[in-house]
């Protein structure tokens, strides 16, 4: 097995000794600057930090901690720049590190070429065959509930969970019925009780007569999100559990009864799966074929975050960087992370922060979201952030730009989970790739944004009413140049390409590519909005929706469909020209509704100011999509589209 590094955070550091220049030239030669620090596994908290290596006599080193390094840093003042250099190896944290303002104007980046991974959890070892098929190591603190978590990496691997049922879900029994009044009309018509949001009726049949409620959790499903819940009682007559924690929302609300439970020695299904034992203090594992339990390498989490800038109102945390390092494994509170899994922290976060960068980072294995940050001029750039259990990035702020990022197998936990989620203002996000989320690829509102050049594939893989783009409560929005393919429909409210919902207005939706969706937009109580030179391709039915929405303009864009094409509310259309409508089947449906109502519907017909003939597509798979010689694009005004480059450049 390799050798570890371990760091240890500890509450303060030596006072770093200053090394004179003059003094031996051996030293001066791999002294960088004052404000350079240098961290290695090799080092000590004893000296300066100043010299990459330990010097021949050993009478200086490099730091062995990240958090002397920064202390020492600190020592200095904000009036200039300090940077901390960590050299190639693998640190373990007990606690987050937490800069500050004063901090700002430090920067904590990998030595050239050095790979630097920042652990939030522990190796665990000491494994023993526990049953025929399975392993276990003890653990001090998991029965006193002193040390929880809900993720283990085994090999590099973001195990999966003992599960019941196997596939699938159980069906439970609780009803809410109570209209939802939508987002903007105040949620629920009626606030659920206390016993509404902890109480579960379930089948006798899939749980039968015991289930070991120190252990499971329960994942309940919702519409848009679910509810992670711990068990506090089983009543076997009545057929209830009661919730160690409240869900986000009722068992049964918006009729979904599915739920599914975690933890349990019966949901060892298959090899690969793992649970806590919390009444044995024990962690279990089945090993996959081949795995030796003696040389595998496995982590369990012991902190929420391992890097958090925390600034405030008055005093943000300002030019701080991190670039270059590679974060994992963090772990998640039991709660309802409720929309978008909002609540849990990242592995890096950043509140009230100005002028921060996030740099070169890989954010991999670790239990809430990737990356959680808050603040004003913010760069989050070429990161890759993946199997995390929550979403890959949360944003909030103004004036920044996320850009050139990859995120993907987010939501393996909380299937809420968002790829990239965020708000403010003057904001650009741009030429990022994101694929294999449970529910919606971007989410975006406030003021004034930019969503460009992005590539969005196999989201929506669990929940509804989300899409590749779903934008909430936007104005000004500009959605450009993005190119968004396979996103299924698994049912309830329904997957989107491009969503504008409830107070989304004044956006533009031009030069985009939707392939492969089959409602390639949806409008919900939004207004005055324009959907324009788009290409629209679908394999079957196309469908366009703008329930209790006002004041579109849909023109210039090309909908080829292999079956029908159907617009719901056509009144939500004041311009509605210059449109290619091709429909294979040869029809082209319009309804009138009232709110959610359909109230009739007609076929529509290409005199009312748009083609129904075949557009003559040439290159649309990879993203450039071209029209033929013969093609009435031209004629129309509507401009070829090349989203071929969308997503990360090299």
């Amino acid at each position: 097995m390799k050798k570890r590094w371990f760091i240890l955070l500890i509450a303060c550091a030596l006072p770093a000794p200053i090394l004179s220049l003059g003094a031996d030239e051996s030293k001066a030669s791999s002294i960088i600057k004052a404000g350079t620090f240098f961290v290695a596994p090799n080092g000590s908290d004893s000296w300066s930090g100043r010299i990459k290596q330990p010097n021949a006599d050993r009478t200086d080193d490099p730091l062995a901690t990240l958090t002397a390094a920064c202390n020492a840093a600190r020592q200095m003042g904000t009036k200039r720049p300090r940077k901390v250099i960590i050299q190639s190896g693998e640190y373990f944290l007990n606690k987050p590190l937490v800069l500050t303002d004063k901090d700002s104007g430090l920067s904590i980046e990998a030595a050239p070429d050095a790979r630097v991974i920042l652990y939030g959890g522990r190796e665990v070892g000491g494994w023993k065959k526990d049953g025929g098929k399975f392993y276990s190591a003890a653990l001090p603190g998991v029965e006193q509930r002193q040390w929880d978590f809900r993720a283990l990496v085994v090999n590099g691997r973001f195990c999966r969970r003992a599960r019941l049922p196997e596939k699938g879900f159980f069906t439970h029994l609780s009803s809410f019925d109570v209209p939802w009044m939508t987002s903007t009309g105040g949620g629920w018509k009626r606030k659920p009780t206390s016993e509404e949001l902890t109480r579960l009726k379930y089948r006798p049949e899939d749980l039968g007569t015991q289930l070991d409620i120190k252990n499971a959790e329960l994942t309940v499903y919702h519409m848009w999100d679910e509810s992670l819940v711990g068990v506090s009682a089983m009543d076997t007559e009545s057929h209830t559990l009661t919730f160690a924690n409240p869900s986000g929302h009722p068992p049964g609300a918006f009729g979904v009864k599915k739920y599914v439970v975690w933890n349990v020695r019966q949901g060892m299904n298959e090899p690969g799966q793992w649970y806590l034992d919390r009444t044995a203090g024990k962690v279990v594992y089945w090993p996959l074929p081949g795995e030796d339990m003696s040389k595998a390498e496995v982590f369990a989490p012991t902190i929420e975050s391992i890097i958090r800038i925390r600034g405030s109102k008055n005093k943000p945390a300002k030019n701080i960087t991190i670039r270059g390092l590679v974060l994992s494994i963090t772990t998640t509170p039991l709660k309802a992370g409720g929309f978008g899994a909002g609540r849990f922290d990242g592995a890096v976060s950043i509140s009230s922060g100005q002028n921060c960068g996030l740099v070169d980072l890989e954010i991999v294995n670790v239990g809430g979201q990737g990356v959680k940050v808050s603040g004003k001029n913010l760069r989050i750039e070429n990161c890759h952030v993946h199997h995390t259990g929550a979403c890959g990035i949360k944003f909030s702020g103004a004036g920044s730009l996320i850009t050139n990022n990859y995120i993907h197998d987010a939501g393996l936990t909380y299937p809420s989970a968002i790829g990239l989620q965020g708000g403010g203002k003057d904001n650009q996000i741009s030429h990022n790739e994101i694929h294999d989320t449970p529910y919606t690829a971007i989410n975006w509102g406030g003021e004034r944004n930019r969503i460009e050049n992005n590539l969005i594939y196999r989201a929506m893989l669990k929940l509804h009413d989300g899409g590749g783009i779903y934008c909430f409560a936007g104005k000004g929005l500009v959605l450009r140049g993005n190119f968004i393919r396979d996103i299924p429909d698994t049912g309830g409210y329904g997957s989107s390409a491009y969503y504008l919902d409830e107070r989304s207005e004044n956006c533009l939706v031009e030069g985009n590519l939707s392939l492969r969706v089959a409602r390639p937009t949806h409008n919900h109580m939004a207004k005055n909005n324009t959907i324009r030179n788009n290409v629209f391709i679908c394999d079957e039915d196309a469908r366009f929706t703008f329930p209790r929405s006002s004041d579109f303009v849909f023109e210039r864009n090309i909908v080829y469909a292999k079956g029908k094409i159907v617009f719901d509310n056509t009144n939500a259309i004041t311009r509605f020209k210059g449109n290619i409508l091709y429909s294979a089947e040869g029809k082209v449906q319009g309804n009138k509704m009232s709110r959610y109502s359909r109230t009739g519907s007609e076929q529509l017909e290409p005199e009312q100011g748009n083609t129904f003939d075949d557009p003559l597509l040439v290159g649309f798979e990879k993203g450039n999509v071209s029209f033929a010689a013969q093609s009435p694009a031209a004629k129309l005004g509507i401009n070829p589209i090349d989203v071929s480059k969308a997503g990360r450049r090299p």
